[in-house]
């Protein structure tokens, strides 16, 4: 996936809430500019650290930039938590994501009894045999998760309770066990990853439900990708642990 150009750089100066920033740009101004991501990504936002924004022009906006990169000491991000669903597809499509098979069609933000998932993808059959329906196509209701913190090559999601994380979890529990095929999907925005843990230290009840998701057949799958100031994509699989390693 493309990043908008041209990326102006700047240096993080105080986040002044959920959604909203504010960052010294190189030529001393400082601005307010839009974070699309409520994680609290305290490796990320520390006074000094090197962002990138994108500026916008839209007369509805509050700000005129969005945050798109950022460094977590030597290691730049992708801080944007709307492009999991987007990098997916576009790593289907590459082949670099194989768990679902040849995608036919994709639907995004689809309606989900009182809820939204991230997709709903119908692709040729898997070529996992146990989460196979049908001998010529299988529909899977997908949810994506944006991962930015690593610790010592180690991928955590949540970085703070979650709520929503939780809602997410309990639905596609729900639909595996209703015989629908159901997937989580950790994209993880940042190249340093070996492999992914749910954060239990972060949020114990999502590390649980998690697990149990997996036991009723819900695929735990997470990616990393290359982030460049160019572009990010997903570039391989990674493990899956449920045990949290000794750092």
């Amino acid at each position: 996936m493309r990043l908008p150009q041209p990326l102006l750089h700047g240096r993080f100066v105080h986040r002044l809430n959920r959604f909203a920033v504010q960052v010294r740009l190189e030529d001393g101004k400082t601005v307010t500019a839009h974070l699309p991501n409520s994680g609290r990504l305290c490796e990320i936002l520390r006074p000094g650290n090197d962002f990138w924004l994108a500026q916008r022009f839209h007369p509805h906006r509050r700000t005129q930039y969005d945050v798109v990169l950022g460094e977590d000491g030597q290691t730049l991000v992708s801080v944007d938590a709307r492009l999991p669903p987007k990098l997916l597809l576009e790593g289907i499509a590459a082949g670099k994501v194989r768990a679902f098979g040849k995608m036919l069609t994709a639907r995004t933000e689809v309606p989900c009894y009182d809820h939204r998932l991230d997709l709903q993808l119908t692709c040729r059959s898997s070529p996992h045999r146990r989460f196979t329906v049908s001998p010529f196509h299988s529909v899977w209701w997908v949810e994506t998760k944006s991962v930015t913190l690593v610790v010592n090559g180690t991928a955590l999601f949540p970085d703070a309770p979650t709520v929503r994380g939780h809602k997410h979890l309990r639905l596609l529990t729900g639909l595996r066990q209703r015989g629908e095929l159901a997937a989580v999907v950790f994209i993880v925005q940042r190249p340093d990853a070996k492999c992914f843990v749910p954060n239990a230290c972060a949020d114990p009840d999502f590390a649980r439900s998690l697990q149990d998701a997996e036991r009723a057949g819900v695929r735990v799958l997470a990616y990393g990708c290359t982030v460049t100031f160019d572009g990010v994509s997903i570039i391989h699989p990674l493990p899956v642990r449920f045990s949290l390693p000794n750092f």
